[in-house]
């Protein structure tokens, strides 16, 4: 069983972050997580906000086994030129980038000169970005006169070995949940693990899987799991934190919340990360170390590393 680890918030400076992802794969996890594309944050801290791709391609190069994940947003890029980077880090790292895409719902987005869309037109731009990048990874001379992709003959070398680059979905409403079946081979559940929730989540998902003639079951399933290592298991403190911290879970309630949080002594958030991983038939359990300075976030990666844990980071 595989065990990943996630950063984010822009908390750490590029030396700190490479210094604990670098930790990460020393300690056996299968992926490190970090910021992927934004415009700005809601905090008006002067601390770096360091370009996503720019990030996650650095880390790739300066590490040797481990996977790195960053979330990519449509609205952001060109959809060739997208297809075109992600084939090259694939080129470079092979099998060693989490292609993460989602559709994205900043409003700070329109400050930065980006496209302030509905709901309904952001998703109608992922379908034909995630359509555009599938053909371009399989080696064709694709033309596209979408709504929101227009390519002329666009190529993309190199062409990824077997002609594709899985493509992971970060969904947890129907329409979503939809594009996850339609084009994805990992399914970045964008809930708290809440079984009740995930259960439901994931009907949606079997029932549009069933129409696209697709196996759910083939879908691997990713999910990030607020954990922190305190021997007072101040649950308390530790929901204040989740909810500063993941404002779009507002919805769920406290009592719900507190289920789907990992607090305790070393041996039970080990124990709890396996269990949760079973009840909701993780593939990738994301530990989520968002916030946690440099030596909080190192104290508790040596404390739920795969190397102690019972997860295996190779299998």
């Amino acid at each position: 069983m595989k065990l990943a680890v996630a950063f984010a918030w822009h908390t750490h400076p590029w030396e700190d972050l490479l210094a604990l992802v670098r930790l990460a794969e020393e300690l056996g996890f299968q992926a490190a997580f970090v910021d992927g594309d934004v415009s700005t944050l809601a905090s008006k801290s002067e601390r770096d906000v360091l370009h996503g791709w720019t990030v996650t391609t650095a880390l790739l190069a300066h590490t040797r086994r481990i996977q790195i994940g960053s979330l990519r947003l449509v609205h952001h890029w060109n959809a060739a030129q997208l297809a075109q980077a992600v084939a090259t880090a694939e080129r470079l790292s092979p099998g060693r980038l989490r292609c993460v895409i989602a559709a994205g719902d900043r409003p700070n987005d329109a400050s930065f000169g980006l496209a302030d869309l509905p709901v309904g037109e952001r998703i109608r731009l992922l379908d034909e970005t995630l359509e555009a990048l599938r053909s371009l990874w399989s080696g064709e001379t694709v033309t596209r006169s979408g709504r929101y992709v227009r390519l002329d003959r666009a190529r993309v070398r190199p062409i990824p070995p077997g002609g594709a680059i899985p493509i992971a979905i970060a969904a947890r409403r129907p329409r979503m949940l939809r594009r996850v079946a339609a084009h994805a081979q990992v399914w970045e559940i964008n809930l708290p693990p809440i079984a009740a929730h995930v259960s439901a989540a994931a009907a949606i998902l079997a029932e549009a899987c069933s129409r696209q003639g697709r196996d759910p079951g083939e879908i691997e399933r990713s999910l990030w799991i607020f954990t922190r290592v305190d021997a007072a298991a101040d649950v308390s403190a530790a929901l204040r934190e989740f909810r500063r911290l993941n404002p779009w879970f507002d919805a769920f309630p406290d009592d719900e919340v507190r289920t789907g949080l990992v607090v305790g002594s070393a041996a039970d958030c080990r124990r709890r990360l396996s269990e949760l991983t079973d009840e909701l038939s993780l593939d990738l359990p994301v530990v989520d170390l968002s916030g946690l300075d440099a030596a909080s976030a190192r104290r508790l990666m040596e404390a739920v590393a795969p190397s102690n844990s019972g997860f295996d980071a190779k299998t």
